[in-house]
């Protein structure tokens, strides 16, 4: 069969049975993902060149404090020899920044967390994988959770995945999240649109979150 032929034969949009939209729920929080100092830093060997979804994701953080919602974040960190990132570690040559507690490792001063936010230390993409991350969740009651963070074809996709996996439903700004390739980003956000969540504007979220705290209000 030639790409022509299957180009034709080949389902779009909602008669191709993905995409439905998922509602948000009552009851979210948010995490941020990885917005530490080596995807930031000029001269770093995972510098992304772009800062705008770390800008993005401030807004998205100062809304979900004034909202009152779980805020969580999460970094990475290897011990000496990285035997606790397995062939992740052997893969990814660059997670070499990541061993003991570094000055590439610190999470941004522009998200950093405040007094009750947990951060959690991975060592996997997903910010699920090996932490408590589903655990506190679930002892909150959370139904939703957003996220932000880098990078999208990495650790975001990951952590979208297994956040519906686990029965969360995964909202993601798309400003709020980044990559270093603008075709990684794209496609990977049209994938989570497509099976795993629900990707929105920043001015949505920050809607959505600001709604929450008007009901809170009202009962």
């Amino acid at each position: 069969m030639t790409n022509t032929a299957r180009d034709e034969r080949v389902l779009v949009g909602a008669e191709s049975g993905f995409g439905r939209t998922l509602e948000p729920g009552k009851k979210p929080a948010i995490v941020m993902v990885d917005f530490v100092r080596a995807y930031f830093e000029p001269g770093a060997q995972l510098y992304m060149g772009v800062d705008e979804c770390l800008h993005s994701a401030a807004r998205v953080l100062a809304a979900a404090r004034e909202a009152g919602i779980l805020v969580m974040h999460t970094k990475v960190s290897f011990t000496e020899g990285g035997v606790d990132g397995g062939h992740f570690f052997k893969k990814v040559g660059a997670l070499k920044n990541f061993v003991g507690e570094t000055y590439l490792g610190e999470i941004m001063p522009e998200v950093a967390p405040i007094a009750g936010e947990p951060v959690l230390v991975k060592q996997y993409a997903s910010a699920f994988f090996g932490t408590s991350l589903q655990s506190t969740l679930s002892a909150s009651q959370i139904d939703t959770l957003i996220i932000t963070g880098v990078s999208t074809s990495g650790c975001i996709r990951a952590t979208a995945v297994d956040t519906i996996q686990h029965g969360f439903i995964p909202l993601i700004p798309r400003e709020s999240v980044g990559d270093r390739n603008d075709a990684p980003h794209e496609a990977n956000l049209y994938d989570i649109q497509q099976k795993y969540g629900e990707v929105m504007s920043e001015t949505s979220i920050v809607a959505y979150l600001a709604g929450l705290k008007r009901e809170d209000h009202n009962s």
